[in-house]
């Protein structure tokens, strides 16, 4: 895969002087490209693409905005802190569409009604932004992806012109709504996901907001409308089938979110009430709830303050993965840990009653998988409060 792109980086430089100066003739087109979702969580949302075609100048080429190099210096570590760079990659259509044959993924091919002259801006503003110094761009999955690149090209090309449709859309949905309508709620990606990005994902989408996703490219390409001489037309001329085959689903595990951490609250609150009867403190319990909540709040912590990603800041997560909690879960390994423990747990109580709170304020929506842990957490902070206050 990653010689494929490669070679595919080096004929788009390779051409991109000769096609510099190329005119199209009348028969050339401009088509929005849309891909079905495949498999892996990366794949889940689809894919966006611009199409240039000649016959004339036997000239068929995809631009696509989603490639990236594994191999590019510092790779894992600029993913991590949200520096990542992706770039504008231009290589033959037929390529494109054998490499979304092989993964059984549909595509989708818009036509767009253009004059020879928007045409023309089209193809000059691609040629240059393929330019090796114009190609790179800091990839954000929710403002700045293949999807939005269109968006905005498009709107750059033609200007007041363009009337962007919301016809047929599902109304005031968050970045965080839509997003969730294309990943399974129940899977680890999902709950990773939802837990690492802050409240700024829950703001309402406005219709260009939407097209962060490409089956929203897609849908509102097909409704908007463009002026010409006065008329308003469509924006797409016609539509095609080009791959046709059934939407693939993320892969999913037996070992779901949900029911790991369902049957992990069931025992940890079954071990609690035997605790009050026994009169007694599982010390490994509270090491391993204290331990999991601090970890995935450092984790919060670390995205929101020391990274570049725009929806990591404002995470309400913290209220339940609170990070100094991962200092207390030592002072727990002891029989009897200090006495300041039950004011301690009493503040991680208050914090978890701000959940339903903000939820219902539609703040920010947190991972439904973890409610049976929530309920573990409010049981087993209540008998701390009241076991570390009698001792």
């Amino acid at each position: 895969m990653i010689k494929k792109y490669i070679f595919l980086i080096l004929f788009s430089l390779f051409f991109n002087s000769l096609l510099s100066q190329v005119q199209l003739s009348v028969y050339s087109e401009i088509s929005i490209v849309t891909a079905g979702p495949g498999t892996e969580l990366y794949e889940a949302f689809g894919h966006s693409a611009i199409r240039v075609k000649d016959p004339m100048l036997q000239l068929d080429l995809i631009y696509n905005y989603g490639m990236f190099d594994f191999n590019q210096p510092n790779f894992y570590s600029n993913f991590v802190k949200g520096k990542l760079l992706y770039t504008l990659g231009r290589y033959p259509f037929s390529a494109f569409l054998n490499s979304y044959f092989q993964d059984k993924r549909w595509i989708k091919q818009q036509v767009l009604n253009l004059t020879q002259q928007e045409k023309q801006a089209f193809f000059n503003y691609l040629e240059n932004n393929a330019l090796p110094q114009n190609s790179n761009y800091l990839y954000d999955p929710y403002f700045d992806n293949c999807a939005t690149k269109l968006r905005d090209i498009t709107a750059t090309v033609l200007k007041n012109k363009l009337d962007f449709s919301d016809k047929n859309l599902p109304k005031n949905q968050s970045f965080r709504q839509l997003m969730n309508q294309e990943i399974p709620w129940n899977s680890w990606g999902s709950f990773g996901i939802n837990v690492a990005l802050g409240s700024k994902l829950d703001q309402k989408a406005s219709v260009e907001g939407y097209m962060y996703l490409p089956k929203y490219v897609y849908a509102i390409f097909k409704n908007s409308k463009i002026t010409n001489q006065g008329n308003s037309e469509n924006l797409v001329k016609n539509e095609e089938i080009l791959l046709d085959f059934e939407n693939l689903t993320p892969k999913s595990s037996i070992f779901s979110p949900f029911l790991m951490f369902l049957l992990f609250a069931i025992f940890g609150i079954y071990i609690t009430f035997s605790n009050i009867k026994k009169q007694k403190r599982t010390k490994w319990l509270d090491v391993t709830i204290f331990s999991f909540t601090g970890i995935i709040g450092l984790l919060i912590v670390f995205l929101w303050f020391f990274t570049n990603h725009s929806t990591t800041p404002n995470n309400f997560n913290f209220l339940w993965a609170f990070a100094p909690n991962i200092f207390i879960a030592f002072l727990l390994i002891k029989e009897n840990p200090p006495k300041w423990i039950s004011k301690y747990v009493l503040l991680l109580l208050i914090l978890l009653s701000l959940i339903p709170i903000f939820w219902f304020l539609e703040i920010q929506e947190f991972p439904i998988a973890v409610i049976p842990l929530l309920l573990l957490f409010a049981v087993r902070f209540w008998f701390l409060a009241k076991k570390n206050t009698a001792h």
